[in-house]
């Protein structure tokens, strides 16, 4: 039944379709809605391992409040609110008290924020160094799971992105490679000033709109960069 539970934390971040909208203050603080909903692919793998593991499906296949929960004691994070509105489809906040302290480790972080009288700055970089550690901080485990789904974010092995998929393809199925392949994160943000420039991105005014695919963040093939400037 714990493997269940994590099975619970887990699936949505190989397949989903996720929506995060939020602001990020002068001070470094932050409030981002989050709306996620799993694909149908991974719906079905989800009934199936539950079926094997003996286990009837009575609950939400996201739990919400449960994920809110693990999320909660993450570095970084002041609260945590997430509800169900569908058993596969979760909503909620998540607030930041500063966003260079976000799942970071003895003091140093993926994200780097600063901001003065001039103007500021926004960096995010996640490699194959820093991921797992950021991973491990987000949920322990979440991390432990991933290892069994062979995710290079999680064993630093060094994959190509098609090798990954041929890895998920064998493992499980095409269909499920293929919602992997396809799941984008879309992720919006109002910065305090008027930008001027967006590495990674696109932006108008003071938000910057970034479309991120999933099997870039699983595989780091390449280091995430993603930058914004304003003034």
């Amino acid at each position: 039944m714990k493997r269940l539970f994590l099975l619970f934390a887990v699936l949505p971040l190989f397949s989903c379709a996720a929506r995060i909208n939020g602001s990020i203050a002068a001070d470094g603080s932050g409030l981002f809605s989050v709306n996620m909903q799993m694909e149908p692919q991974i719906t079905a793998l989800f009934g199936r391992l539950t079926a094997a593991m003996g286990a009837a499906q009575t609950g939400p296949i996201l739990d919400g409040p449960a994920i809110a929960e693990s999320m909660s004691k993450a570095p970084g994070i002041s609260h945590v609110s997430f509800k169900n509105t569908a058993p596969a489809a979760i909503e909620g906040q998540v607030r930041i008290s500063k966003i260079t302290d976000f799942l970071a480790a003895g003091g140093a972080g993926f994200i780097n924020f600063r901001q003065d009288q001039g103007g500021g700055t926004f960096a995010v970089n996640i490699n194959r160094s820093n991921g797992p550690e950021v991973l491990e901080l987000l949920s322990p485990e979440i991390s432990g799971f991933l290892d069994l789904f062979m995710a290079p974010l999680v064993t630093g092995e060094n994959l190509t992105k098609p090798e990954y998929l041929e890895e998920v393809r064998m493992t499980f199925n095409k269909p499920i490679s293929d919602e992997i392949a396809a799941s984008r994160i879309r992720v919006s943000i109002d910065f305090p000033g008027q930008i001027t420039a967006v590495k990674g991105g696109t932006f108008s005014g003071k938000r910057a709109d970034f479309n991120i695919l999933l099997l870039d963040l699983l595989v780091l093939e390449s280091p995430l960069i993603y930058e914004v400037t304003w003034k």
